[in-house]
């Protein structure tokens, strides 16, 4: 129904209209009794193969939703109903912003991809927190966390700090993100100086908090094999449980896109089928060089389940959707789970 009925009419939408459409359908129907029921009669798929063990957390299924759809952890509960395995909220920053002036979210649809530049747009720390408290299912939630877009780079640490400081309780496991092209400067902090610092303070208070959440780094695919061996360096200095590879690129080559058009949209990090291969790359490379050792959440173009079998053979343990949940609609966890437990 969702790719026959309700996709036409929402690819109808500007893109973040149509987001927002969605959520506020979700979010009232949540409300109905029953509700959660029925989604999890229609998409949630269970057996005992799908489940994994992974930093210390009990996965029912590897199959999560990226960062940046529920930015807010307004639909946890909900997107749990829907068959999903984890759910990562955020990017969450110490303060509310705005984000980018819209438009900052673009449809590429002959290349079933998105271009977003939506800047860390949230309610910040405290609300969000204090909605996570409120949630009602067991889904496991991750917290991706940034800066706020006018904190100095040299004082970046301070924010992913306080936002370990503020979530600690509320979730599973966090996720640093230096890696979103779309606030200023931001992926400077990928450099490994600057990283190792970052990271050494953030794994420092998380360790000082009642109870250590798992801390994982998200990775651009746009690093080089020697940036990404500096990667695992500072991986095994600051003992990370794991990494998420790969957040959006900047690269526009292979699309199918006109340049005119692309020219038009400017800016942006590229989400979608056409990042799957670079991905994949990604993910095949951290794992030869860890020898399978180091955890790695695979994310990038997953549109099927064979794209999903996909990354895990090249070494992810744990995979996650957005653009091919908008392109394909919740039906698609569902077959990945379903595939999976048939080949296992």
């Amino acid at each position: 129904m969702y790719k026959s009925l309700l996709k036409p009419l929402l690819f109808q939408l500007d893109a973040e209209q149509a987001h927002h459409l969605v959520f506020s359908s979700l979010k009232r129907s949540g409300r109905v009794p029953g509700t959660a029921a029925l989604l999890r009669m229609l998409y949630d798929y269970q057996h005992p193969s799908l489940e994994r063990e992974v930093f210390g957390l009990k996965f029912k299924n590897p199959v999560g939703l990226a960062a940046g759809l529920d930015k807010n952890a307004e639909l946890t509960d909900e997107l749990g109903a829907l068959g999903f395995g984890f759910v990562e909220i955020g990017t969450v920053t110490p303060r509310a912003q705005p984000g980018n002036p819209a438009p900052r979210l673009f449809r590429l649809k002959a290349d079933e991809a998105l271009i977003n530049r939506m800047g860390f747009n949230n309610d910040g720390v405290a609300a969000v927190a204090a909605r996570l408290r409120q949630r009602r299912s067991q889904v496991i939630i991750g917290g991706n966390i940034g800066k706020n877009k006018d904190t100095p780079n040299e004082q970046a640490a301070d924010d992913y700090v306080a936002c370990v400081q503020a979530l600690a309780d509320t979730v599973d496991y966090f996720v640093v993100n230096v890696s979103s092209p779309n606030t200023p400067n931001l992926r400077q902090l990928q450099e490994k100086e600057p990283l190792i610092r970052l990271l050494q303070q953030v794994q420092e208070a998380n360790l000082g908090q009642p109870t250590p959440r798992p801390l994982l780094l998200k990775i651009a695919p746009d690093l080089t094999d020697g940036q990404l061996d500096d990667i695992l360096t500072i991986a095994r200095e600051t003992q990370l449980s794991g990494l998420v590879a790969t957040n959006t690129t900047i690269s526009r080559s292979g699309l199918r896109a006109p340049a005119a058009s692309l020219t038009d949209i400017g800016a942006g990090g590229l989400s979608g089928r056409p990042l799957r291969q670079r991905a994949n790359e990604v993910i095949r490379y951290l794992h030869h060089r860890t020898n399978g050792e180091l955890p790695i959440i695979g994310v990038g173009g997953i549109h099927s389940a064979a794209d999903a079998q996909e990354k895990l053979a090249a070494g992810a343990t744990l995979v996650q959707l957005y653009t091919g949940f908008v392109y394909e609609g919740p039906a698609l966890v569902k077959r990945i789970n379903q595939t999976l437990a048939e080949r296992n």
